[in-house]
C-alpha cells in the first residue's frame, strides 16, 4: 500500500467518545490537506451505540473493516446504560472481541507526567517530575481468557467462580520480545513484574523471560519484581522503571495505577498491537486510557489529549509516519505551556477551554 493511501477506522463508541474522536477527525483532515498524507477514513458504531442500533455491540461488518484498516482509532465504550445487560452482550464485548480475534496482544501504555501539568499529580513534584514510564501488558492471555470459566452451583446452596490463569512459552516469549525490543529504543532497561512466590504460572512467566533475554537480548537490563511490589515502587520510587513488562491481569492494575501517577487520565494514549504479516504489516487498536464518561457526555468539556496521542501512536507505530508523530506531539506540548486547559486539568492562573478548542489550538500548532 502507497504511503498515501491509508485506511483508518474510527469507532467513537459511546458517552464522550465521540466528542474526543470528532478532534481527532479535524487532525486527520488537517493532515490530509497540508502534509498530503490523504488518509481514508470511515466512522463506525461499536459498543452501546452499536447495541442501541443493531443489537449487538459490534456487527460482522465493522468488524472485517477493522481487519481491513492500517489503523484502528476507538472512544470508549459501555456506561450506566447498558449495566443490566447479561455478561456476553455489554459494550465492552466488542473490544474483547477486537482484541482477541485480531490478535493484539501487546497492550503498550505510556505514563508520562507532563512538565506542564507536576501539580495535577497527587504524588510530590520531585517524585514525579520527568516521568516517562512505558507498560507492556499481555492482553489476549491469562486470566481473562483462560478455561474453564465460569460460574456454577455446589453443594449447599452455594455457588463457586473460576477462572483460569495461564501462559503458555510462546506467549510470554512473543510479549516479553515487544518489551525487549521498546527498551532498546529507550533506556535499555526492562523490569518483569509477575507472583512467582504463590502462582506457579508466574514462576513459567519470571523463567521465560530470563531466557529471552539470554538468549536475544544480551544488552538489556532485565529485573524481576513481584506485582505488588511493582505497584508499591511505583508510588515510592517511579522513576527507577523505565519499561514494566505484565502480564494480562497485573498489566491492567499496574497502568492504571501508573496512570494516576501523571495526574490526569485524559491525557494518556494506548496502543494495542498483533504480530507483523508477511508484508510488514501490523494489525493495531489506538484508543485513550479513560472511559466512556457519561457524567461528562456532550457537554464539551471533556479532555481530547489522550485520544489525539492515541493518533500519535497509531501514525508513529502503524503508519511509520514517526516525522507526523512528533510533530503531533510538539503540538500537545505547546497548547499545554500556552497554559489552556480542559476541565479535568485546569488549575490557577489557566485558561479552561472545551473540547472542541482543545482540538482547535492543537491543530493551530501544527501550522
Amino acid at each position: 500500500m502507497s504511503k498515501n493511501k491509508r485506511k483508518i477506522l474510527l469507532l467513537p463508541g459511546d458517552g464522550i467518545g465521540p466528542e474526543v474522536v470528532r478532534e481527532v477527525k479535524k487532525i486527520i483532515e488537517w493532515f490530509n490537506k497540508n502534509k498530503s498524507l490523504d488518509f481514508s477514513f470511515e466512522e463506525e458504531l461499536i459498543g452501546g451505540a452499536s447495541i442501541d442500533a443493531n443489537q449487538i455491540p459490534i456487527t460482522d461488518e465493522v468488524f472485517y473493516k477493522s481487519l481491513d484498516s492500517d489503523a484502528v482509532i476507538l472512544g470508549a465504550c459501555g456506561g450506566p446504560k447498558w449495566d443490566n445487560l447479561e455478561f456476553s452482550k455489554k459494550p465492552e464485548r466488542a473490544l474483547l472481541k477486537l482484541r482477541k480475534e485480531l490478535k493484539l496482544f501487546a497492550n503498550l501504555r505510556p505514563a508520562i507526567c507532563f512538565k506542564q501539568l507536576v501539580d495535577s499529580s497527587t504524588l510530590k513534584p520531585e517524585i514525579v517530575s520527568g516521568l516517562d514510564i512505558m507498560i507492556v501488558r499481555e492482553l489476549t492471555g491469562g486470566i481473562y481468557f483462560g478455561e474453564p470459566r465460569g460460574i456454577e452451583p455446589i453443594e449447599n446452596n452455594e455457588r463457586r467462580g473460576v477462572n483460569t490463569h495461564s501462559y503458555t512459552t510462546s506467549e510470554i516469549q512473543r510479549i516479553a520480545r515487544v518489551a525487549f525490543d521498546l527498551a532498546k529504543k529507550r533506556k535499555n532497561k526492562v523490569t518483569s513484574c509477575e507472583k512467582s512466590n504463590v502462582m506457579e504460572a508466574g514462576v513459567l512467566w519470571r523463567e521465560e523471560v530470563q531466557k529471552l533475554k539470554e538468549k536475544d537480548f544480551k544488552k538489556i537490563e532485565l529485573n524481576h519484581m513481584l506485582a505488588d511490589n511493582c505497584a508499591m515502587q511505583l508510588l515510592r520510587n517511579p522513576k527507577q522503571f523505565d519499561v514494566i513488562l505484565a502480564d494480562n491481569l497485573f498489566g491492567d492494575m499496574l497502568s492504571d495505577e501508573a496512570a494516576m501517577l501523571t495526574g490526569s487520565l485524559g491525557l494518556l494514549p494506548s496502543a494495542s498491537l498483533g504480530a507483523k504479516d508477511k508484508n510488514g504489516k501490523i494489525r493495531s487498536l489506538y484508543e485513550p486510557v479513560h472511559g466512556s464518561a457519561p457524567d461528562i457526555a456532550g457537554k464539551n468539556i471533556a479532555n481530547p489529549i489522550a485520544t489525539i496521542l492515541s493518533l500519535s501512536m497509531a501514525l508513529r507505530y502503524s503508519l511509520d509516519l514517526d516525522k507526523e508523530a512528533n510533530l503531533l506531539d510538539e503540538a500537545v506540548q505547546k497548547v499545554l505551556d500556552d497554559g489552556l486547559r480542559t476541565k479535568d486539568i485546569i488549575s490557577a492562573g489557566k485558561k479552561e477551554v472545551t473540547t472542541a478548542d482543545m482540538g482547535d489550538a492543537i491543530i493551530s500548532k501544527l501550522k
